[in-house]
């Protein structure tokens, strides 16, 4: 059995979203020291809605596809929705990661939720959480 999924591989070698957003509304950045994996998560935001999300990640395989799934499950959807992303999700939306690169979806979650804790703090009218 191969150790990454067709879609882990997908992502990874045609990841979406990557890029920077220069006047993005929230940004969030997280890394893991352990394995040295650092992702940056850019968010415009529109009506409450995420319009836009981009991606920088330094990491490996499976950090890159999280990445690349988890900007995917958010991008078009309300702030409500963004706040709930799992790490289980994207995982599950990869169909499955190892379980020693689990902490890459961890990391996915976690610099989401940077950038709209960013965002909030920007924009407290927003509500957040």
């Amino acid at each position: 059995m191969a150790l990454y999924s067709e879609k882990v591989m997908d992502h990874f070698r045609n990841p979406r979203n990557v890029g920077v957003i220069e006047d993005a509304d929230g940004v969030g950045e997280v890394g893991n020291a352990k394995c040295g994996d650092i992702m940056k998560i850019y968010l415009k935001i529109e009506d409450g809605i995420i319009a836009d999300v981009k991606f920088e990640t330094f990491g490996c395989a499976s950090a890159i596809a999280s990445s690349s799934m988890a900007t995917e499950l958010i991008k078009g959807k309300p702030l409500s929705e963004a706040t709930e992303l799992t790490n289980k999700a994207v995982a599950e939306a990869l169909d499955g990661l190892p379980a020693h690169k689990l902490h890459c979806s961890v990391l996915a979650e976690e610099a989401i939720q940077a950038a709209l804790e960013d965002y909030y703090a920007k924009h407290p009218e927003a509500g957040g959480k």
